[in-house]
């Protein structure tokens, strides 16, 4: 097996894995766990997976003063994020949730054109006006009900803290620490809005079954660790972008467990609003790149007019 082919494989793990996260969850909801009780048990759970994986790849655990405060922000971020979405698995389908919140590629873009000023190409701005004409479909169905206003504005809110929280990555000392390593110290800090929560209220609920804390165990090895280790590895093989793409089948995994296992509906209307949003990330995550294979898709029909680049004048 060549190095694409591993890449490409790795990388599909990687977001199937991430996208069990409702298949985990809404069982240990059922039993009456509520979400800061889940999402403490799968940062703590996850933590010395990743520990395991930081010794073992003979790496220490040592980290710089200045890099300290980045990453405490950046934990609070992340656990901000997992909080709002799994809050939102109250509100409405897990499979809907999990594609709405497939919107974070473009508030990136947003982010990076009004604060650092980057330019907001026509390609980005159109697949703006797609996503937001897939969740416009999604929002109201053809019998006229719409998703709730609370778990909506959940999702943006997991998706906003999301997309914080990779430009911060990059903007700051941080990009240059070890994306292992960064992990580590994100769930480590990003426990401890779960720790705070659950003494403000007083209640940790705990499973009172033993496979239920197979579903705790399983939330931490599989759309944590194990989608954290491939998707490294498929950023290795195929680069962040190809990698990156195939995050669409994070929400695609989340609705076939929606419909499949706990029997979620999902109309016509609906169907259209996810295609919608998954084109619509998808290219703005391609960039460039589709100009690129457009220009090799036009040579093969050498009577039509070429598409010229920039770089070719």
């Amino acid at each position: 097996m060549n190095a694409k082919a591993k890449g490409y494989i790795l990388g599909s793990i990687a977001a199937a894995s991430y996208g069990m996260n409702p298949l985990f969850a809404l069982p240990l909801y059922k039993a009456g766990m509520n979400p800061d009780s889940v999402l403490f048990f799968r940062y703590l759970f996850a933590i010395p997976l990743l520990g395991i994986m930081i010794k073992a790849r003979g790496r220490t655990f040592k980290i710089q003063r200045k890099e300290t405060f980045p990453l405490i922000i950046m934990g609070l971020l992340v656990a901000l994020s997992s909080l709002t979405l799994f809050l939102s698995y109250n509100y409405m389908a897990a499979g809907i949730a999990s594609t709405l919140l497939f919107v974070y590629p473009i508030m990136v873009a947003l982010i990076m054109a009004m604060v650092f000023k980057e330019k907001l190409t026509l390609q980005t701005i159109v697949c703006m006006l797609l996503a937001l004409g897939g969740i416009g479909l999604l929002y109201e169905s053809e019998d006229g009900s719409t998703l709730s206003l609370i778990g909506t504005l959940l999702v943006f809110a997991s998706s906003l803290s999301y997309a914080i929280y990779i430009v911060g990555i990059n903007q700051t000392s941080l990009k240059n620490v070890a994306t292992l390593k960064v992990t580590f110290y994100v769930l480590l800090f990003g426990l401890s809005l779960f720790v705070a929560r659950l003494l403000y209220s007083g209640v940790l609920n705990t499973p009172d079954q033993w496979y239920l804390w197979g579903n705790l165990l399983a939330l931490a090895v599989f759309p944590t660790a194990i989608s954290f280790l491939c998707t490294t590895g498929a950023i290795q093989y195929i680069g962040s972008t190809p990698t990156a793409i195939l995050g669409a089948l994070e929400p695609v995994t989340a609705i076939f467990f929606g419909i499949t296992v706990f029997g979620e509906g999902l109309t016509v209307r609906e169907s259209v609003g996810l295609v919608m949003i998954i084109v619509a990330v998808t290219l703005v995550i391609a960039g460039g790149n589709i100009t690129s294979h457009l220009v090799r898709f036009r040579k093969l029909f050498p009577r039509l007019p070429m598409i010229r680049s920039k770089k070719s004048n």
